[in-house]
């Protein structure tokens, strides 16, 4: 039998070559006469980079950056042999970076990856992939812009302090993006646009710990920025606050398309990347999964992408995940045969299932790994 691993990282425990593997041994264990394809998988978030350096080898490179407090965080940079430099804005903005007190889209920036595009520009690549997910930022990628070199101002001409409030006061920008003409791409499966009701702070900001006062305020702010950047950056498209894709990462979606970058599929350029399609098209099952198999997952998530090109193919997908809040019949919608949760295998949440989810994952995904074997293999 040929089963095809492909899961997404379990966030805040276990990267996807993590999730996989575990997986693989406890099948293996069972029966080692099935052939087990692993192919790790990332929709740009946390664990974009080291999908990537898994499947396209290159150099990864370390980098000091700052996280959204401005404190010193460790970030790196994938270069490979075509020029090309990818990285997670994750690194330098994600909420896994700041504990659940220090959560507060108002006032964290995007500083840390602007730092991170810099070294990749100064690295000689031609072209940067920046992938955008798990960001506890909210400031349209004002901070990000600074560390490039152009700069928001408020009405007196001084620089703005860090973070999406602030930019309700800016009037103007000042110095030119230090990008030496390389290709910006946001790999991204978020088409949220960057205001309005669907828009950044609206959809994402009360993940960040914002209020309902904090998402109107910030959805002022970055409306405020969005014109100043359309009146002041040069090549700054019309209608920036409208755009697809422009709201992803709190709002650097939209910094980026205003350098004059382009939106990508992030499971879309894994997928190509991992050469997911050619082991889909010989697969007799397919195993695939997260953190939390919930509502969101079948809207631009690993599991959605997966589900259905399993379903056009008529091969069944099962999801391994450490908590399972999809009804059955939309996840059958989405293609998945059946759901497995790490919560449920410990006992429930009654019984100390979560506990026992988080602090021993991957003990659990060897036991569902065997369980599969058991289930599934001929």
């Amino acid at each position: 039998m040929r089963v095809l691993l492909c899961p997404d990282k379990f966030a805040g425990t276990l990267s996807a070559p993590e999730v996989a593997a575990a997986v693989a041994d406890g099948w293996r264990t069972v029966t080692d006469g099935d052939d087990l394809l692993i192919r790790p998988l990332a929709d740009g978030g946390p664990g974009f980079v080291e999908v990537l350096a898994e499947a396209l080898g290159g150099r990864r490179v370390p980098v000091s950056t700052v996280d959204p407090l401005g404190r010193p965080a460790a970030g790196e940079i994938l270069l490979t042999a075509d020029a090309t430099a990818y990285l997670e804005s994750a690194q330098a903005c994600g909420l896994h970076l700041l504990s659940a007190a220090e959560r507060d889209p108002k006032t964290t920036t995007s500083y840390g990856l602007g730092l991170l595009v810099a070294a990749a520009v100064e690295s000689g690549a031609r072209t940067v992939v920046i992938g955008l997910g798990g960001s506890g930022t909210n400031d349209a990628g004002a901070g990000m812009l600074a560390a490039l070199g152009v700069t928001p101002l408020d009405p007196g001409g001084a620089a703005l302090p860090y973070g999406g409030a602030a930019l309700a006061a800016v009037d103007a920008l000042d110095g030119a993006p230090r990008l030496r003409g390389v290709r910006l791409v946001a790999a991204t499966d978020v088409d949220n646009p960057l205001l309005g009701l669907h828009g950044a702070s609206n959809v994402f900001g009360p993940q960040k710990g914002a209020d309902r006062g904090d998402v109107l305020l910030l959805d002022a702010a970055l409306e405020r920025f969005a014109a100043v950047l359309e009146r002041d950056l040069a090549g700054c498209p019309t209608g920036l606050g409208t755009l697809p894709g422009g709201g992803a990462a709190g709002g650097i979606g939209a910094a980026l398309l205003a350098l004059g970058g382009t939106c990508e599929s992030g499971i879309g350029l894994v997928t190509r990347a991992t050469r997911l399609d050619a082991a889909l098209d010989t697969a007799d099952l397919v195993v695939t999964g997260e953190g939390s198999f919930d509502h969101q997952s079948l809207r631009g998530k690993v599991v959605a992408g997966v589900a259905g090109a399993a379903r056009d193919r008529g091969v069944p997908c099962v999801v391994v995940a450490g908590q399972v809040s999809t009804g059955r019949r939309e996840a059958a919608s989405a293609g998945v045969t059946d759901a497995y949760s790490l919560v449920e295998h410990f006992g429930g949440e009654e019984s100390g299932g979560l506990d026992a989810a988080l602090s021993r994952p991957a003990d659990g995904l060897r036991e569902l790994g065997a369980r599969l074997a058991r289930q599934w293999s001929r």
